[in-house]
């Protein structure tokens, strides 16, 4: 199974469910800038504890899931994860914290089909200052050049004035100053 493949999946399996959600990380970056392989999918899910069952349903058979780690993401670091047991890839799912940020990229997502298939997805802003972030709690380049990399393809449809204030809030201010300026570029593959 390609990354492509397990991504049109897990998109139709989740809107089966019916859950909310967004697709982030390095998907994300790869639809509003420059594509680059990655190994995993990333997703934020508002996740009640009545729907752990149709999830753990949903994508048994197919991913190794385990319901007590799902019910676990309800503490830090609120996260689980499933393993597609064909490719060995792996989808990581993320509960939103109640942080100010999560509740505002949950509310800005933006409905796109993706290779067939309808799909919710952090804006290209908050992708940007989602990289950034991570790119503090985890040092890399390949954050920071996919960060570079929305922003050098999106360039003037980017809301600057969105990407400064949630900068300054988020403490990645002189990062994202690097990246509009051009200082920070995209990887080049």
């Amino acid at each position: 199974m390609t990354e492509r493949e397990l991504l049109v999946d897990c998109l139709r399996r989740l809107n089966r469910v019916g859950l909310t959600y967004y697709l982030t990380g390095s998907m994300a970056s790869n639809y509003w800038g420059i594509p680059r392989t990655t190994h995993d999918l990333d997703f934020v899910i508002q996740l009640p504890p009545s729907a752990v069952p149709s999830v753990v349903r949903e994508f048994s058979g197919d991913y190794h899931i385990d319901e007590a780690s799902i019910r676990a993401a309800y503490q830090p670091p609120h996260q689980f994860n499933a393993i597609d047991t064909r490719s060995a890839l792996k989808v990581d799912f993320w509960l939103p914290k109640p942080e100010s940020f999560d509740k505002e990229i949950l509310r800005r997502r933006v409905q796109a089909t993706l290779f067939g298939e309808r799909a919710w997805i952090a804006t290209a802003e908050d992708a940007v200052l989602h990289k950034l972030v991570w790119n503090r709690i985890t040092p890399s380049e390949r954050q920071l050049g996919d960060a570079a990399g929305i922003v050098a393809v999106q360039g003037e449809k980017l809301d600057a004035a969105y990407l400064k204030h949630w900068a300054v809030e988020l403490g990645v201010l002189t990062e994202l100053q690097k990246l509009l300026s051009g200082e920070t570029k995209p990887k080049q593959t």
